[in-house]
This record gives C-alpha cells, structure tokens and sequence, in this order.
C-alpha cells in the first residue's frame, strides 16, 4: 500500500515543476564552486578537499535545507487546494500510511539531490583540472551521511506543511530553524546538538575520521535519529487529529 501511494504522489509532484527542484540547488553550489577566486591559491592543500570546503558550505547550510522545505511545502500543496485531504479520507488507508509515503517520497527526493550534488563535486573539479584521482569512497560518505542527517528536517518540515495551508508559513518555519545553523556550527557545545547543523558536519570532510561517517555514529544516533524519531512522531499524532 505504501508503494503505491508513494507513486501517486510522484505523480502529483511531475506537475510542479519537480525536476527544476532538484537540480537548482546543486547548481547553485557549482556556481559558487567553478567562480569562487580563492581555489586559485589551494595550490598546496588536497584539490578535492579544498573544492569539497568551499561548496559544502552554501550547499549544506543553506540550499539543501531550504530545498527540502520547498519539496515539502509542494508534496502537500494540492492536497490543501484542491481538497485532497477529503479524498484521502475516502480511501481505504490509514493517515499514518499517508504521512509515511509522504516521508518516504521526500527522502528519496533528497537522496537524488544529494547524488546530483556529487556529480557536481566531480564536474567541478574535473573542469578545474584536478589531476588527482576523484576521492569516490570519500564523497559518498558524505552523500549519505548528510542524507541520512537530513531526516529531522524531512519530519519537521513535512509536519508544518501538512499543518499549515500557507506555503509561506511553513517555508518560514523551514528559515528559522536554518539560519541559526550558521552560528551553531561555530559553536563546539551547542553545534554537535543542532539538528540543522548536522547535514554540514556530516559533509565536513576530515581525513582523520575513520569509520563510514565524518560524524560519530553516537552523535548520529543521539541528535539525528533522536530528533527524528521525536517529529516523526509528533507529525504523526498532529496529522491523526487534524481536522478534514
């Protein structure tokens, strides 16, 4: 059942625009990348590690959160236009399938998104000329790493979408929860605790990091998956007794 309202959703989010979405923001970061003055004086720091500073930065900090916010807001739009929460009711399953495939679809979204951004990574250096093998073992690490740090966001932004009618009330919701992630990454006691901090850390490249992750899996499982766990279920029992 979950499959296949997983597939109507995608079906509705084809109408918005949806491919245009994904790639805006690992575009975005290219940009940033290819134009950036200062690559010029890396000469004797590691190429990819220095391309990986610079475009890690605006992308997870600020694009990725925000775009997963938009997709959001967007996979809930037409059920708050066109009635679309009455004609869920109508059918045979449950709310919590419905807020599930939902999450599920908007995960996946962002692991498209993060595999994009990857192959910007390698177009990017390839076209400044990097003669040093691409680190593929160490770019997906943080592919899925800041996949997986994404999740708390995916929960908290899907329940204020299904909440709110208002696109600009949810995004804004998504804004506030983002920009302090700027500071809190500066901050040793509070960043390692800030669940829009993560997707950064964990795409902090640090050679020094052993293990699948540039984060400790404790921090992992403590602020990410505690965190998720915690909007999980608090959208879940929000959407059971919303009103439709």
């Amino acid at each position: 059942m979950i499959g296949t309202l997983i597939k109507a959703e995608w079906y509705k989010l084809k109408h918005h625009h949806i491919y245009a979405i994904l790639i805006i923001g690992p575009l975005l970061t290219l940009l940033i990348g290819m134009l950036n003055p200062m690559m010029g004086d890396m000469g004797a720091y590691h190429p990819w590690l220095s391309l990986f500073l610079f475009m890690n930065l605006p992308y997870a900090l600020l694009f990725l959160p925000l775009i997963t916010g938009v997709i959001a807001c967007i996979i809930c739009r037409y059920e708050h236009q066109a009635g679309g929460w009455k004609q869920w009711a109508t059918l045979p399953v449950t709310r919590t399938q419905i807020y599930v495939s939902k999450l599920i679809l908007i995960a996946l979204l962002v692991l498209i998104i993060q595999m994009i951004y990857g192959l910007v990574i390698f177009i990017a250096g390839t076209v400044k000329g990097f003669d040093v093998v691409f680190p593929y073992w160490t770019v997906g690490k943080f592919i899925i790493g800041g996949w997986l740090a994404t999740f708390p966001m995916i929960a908290l932004q899907l329940w204020a979408a299904m909440h709110w009618r208002s696109f600009a009330v949810a995004f804004t919701i998504n804004v506030v929860f983002t920009l302090p992630s700027i500071l809190a990454i500066n901050s040793e006691r509070f960043g390692p605790f800030y669940p829009w901090a993560q997707p950064f850390f964990a795409m902090y490249v640090d050679e020094s990091m052993s293990g699948m992750l540039f984060i400790p899996i404790s921090q992992m499982l403590l602020v990410t998956g505690g965190s998720f766990i915690v909007f999980l279920v608090l959208g879940i029992a929000t959407f059971k007794q919303k009103a439709i």
